[in-house]
């Protein structure tokens, strides 16, 4: 896989994170753990210096 494919995949999984986060509820469990893997998204997709500015739709 090369580099592009990794960010691509990591773009696409930060987006569909973002879209579940948004149906459930801030204080619930789930969001809660979702939060975590969202937060590790951050921070792999600034590391390949991706502008998280128009595709992060949570903002925490």
């Amino acid at each position: 896989m090369t580099e592009k494919e990794v960010m691509q995949r990591n773009i696409e999984e930060f987006s569909r994170l973002q879209s579940y986060m948004l149906l459930v509820e801030k204080d619930s469990e789930a969001y809660k753990a979702m939060k975590v893997r969202y937060i590790e998204m951050k921070i792999i997709l600034t590391i390949f210096g991706i502008n998280l500015t128009e595709i992060d739709r949570i903002k925490e």
